[in-house]
């Protein structure tokens, strides 16, 4: 268990080296490579057949250029170029190799050098990607297995290829309903904070000259900036430690997570979409893992941890224990009284013709198409909503700075 630890420590702290040198035809070659150290690299030249005449550590570039963090978008792109390539019969160490030289991303080239090297040593290929779970989660790595158990690899790979696209899509939609809203109300509190904090002070010395009584929206306006301008540190620093703990408190409380998912699958209008989301994640999930071939207990086990929220988490789970005791699928499902009955019913299909597969691919592909649907009506719906809250909450702080001069307009005249 500690050699295998120390190993796995000694692949992820590999560098890049540049090498020129002479092939076994006499030609001149150059590239670059990744190794533990600059003897290891050297002995990989040669088992290459290539004589090095020049070899160094490549220098890392300046201010983090060119080593961008690999994300679920990267790792969706890898995939479908794996696919692709395992599809055109190229073999798997070549593969990695060829996108890992193709590959702009020096922290990418890194992990897929890592992964070579594990494949050249003859260890299985999800037993390699199981080394980097920040990167291939266990639904990913299992699919590998199956795909490597049955024989059929390039066919797998298609689909855990398709599958990450989609899941990426489906993620990027449901970011694109929320991040709108979200900046526009963080730029509309910034805005009225400046206006309470610098602009409302000064309307309230030039009413201080007046020596009338102010209107009740005015010094209601008056008092809100008086409080924020007196406490503000003391609000900041509590709302930092509210947001803080609040935070902590969901990281480590399994309960508050479940509260708040059901929280939000509540919420108006953006309910019914991360409802739409979480149905196609199970439906693609579900339909992915049992196409390659896995166990239909183990492919709900891993649509349970896909499906993004612990309502349907906790539905999936009761109807994995009913399917383990004998029951239909579908069956299970309805008892849950969370899935549609359209779901249920094309369940119910897929279970009597054999194509379960099939039939929850189209059940995803609609929910994927009414998420997408939801989000470009929500877009629309929100853009002239957000205008109207923010021109009355600006119109209406202008309004009550200028309610004391209309009324000494009036006096005046």
């Amino acid at each position: 268990m500690a050699a295998d630890k120390k190993k796995k420590e000694k692949i992820v702290i590999q560098d890049f080296y540049i090498w020129r040198g002479v092939n076994r035809r006499g030609e001149k070659v150059n590239g670059e490579l990744a190794a533990d150290n600059l003897t290891a690299a050297r002995e990989q030249l040669k088992r290459q057949g290539v004589n090095p005449t020049h070899l160094k550590k490549k220098p890392k570039p300046l201010f983090g250029g060119g080593s961008k963090k690999i994300g679920a978008k990267e790792v969706s792109v890898i995939t479908r170029q794996l696919a692709t390539m395992l599809s055109a019969g190229v073999p798997l160490v070549q593969s990695v190799d060829l996108i890992a030289k193709g590959n702009e991303n020096a922290n990418i080239r890194r992990l897929l050098s890592t992964i070579e090297v594990g494949l050249q040593s003859g260890t299985p290929f999800n037993q390699v990607l199981r080394e980097h779970p920040q990167y291939f989660d266990d639904l990913y790595c299992d699919l590998v297995k199956a795909g490597e158990l049955s024989g059929a690899l390039d066919v797998i790979y298609d689909r855990i290829a398709t599958y990450k696209e989609k899941t990426e899509a489906l993620k990027s939609k449901i970011k694109k309903a929320m991040t709108y809203p979200v900046a526009v109300i963080v730029i509309a509190i910034i805005v009225t904070l400046i206006l309470l904090i610098f602009v409302v002070p000064q309307f309230e010395q030039i009413f201080a000259s007046f020596g009338a009584e102010l209107p009740f929206f005015t010094r209601m306006i008056i008092h809100i900036s008086n409080l924020i301008q007196n406490n503000g540190p003391f609000l900041a620093i509590g709302l930092a430690i509210f947001i803080f703990l609040f935070v902590r408190s969901y990281k480590n409380s399994q309960k508050l997570r479940d509260k708040v998912d059901a929280l939000l699958l509540k919420a108006p209008i953006f309910g019914t979409i991360l409802n739409k989301a979480a149905l196609a994640r199970f439906s693609r999930t579900l339909a992915t893992t049992f196409a390659a071939g896995v166990p239909l207990v183990e492919a709900l086990d891993s649509a349970a941890g896909a499906s993004g929220n612990a309502v349907y988490r906790k539905a999936i789970n009761e109807i994995k224990l009913e399917v383990s005791a004998g029951m239909q699928m579908n069956i299970a499902m309805r008892t849950t009284k969370l899935f549609p009955d359209m779901v249920i019913q094309m369940v119910q299909i897929g279970e009597e013709s054999g194509a379960i597969d099939d039939m929850l691919n189209k059940v995803a592909t609609i929910y994927e198409q009414e998420v997408d649907d939801a989000v470009d009506g929500l877009s629309a719906l929100i853009e002239p909503l957000i205008m109207a809250v923010l021109g009355v909450v600006i119109g209406g702080l202008i309004v009550a700075m200028y309610l004391p001069i209309f009324q000494m307009g009036k006096i005046v005249s």
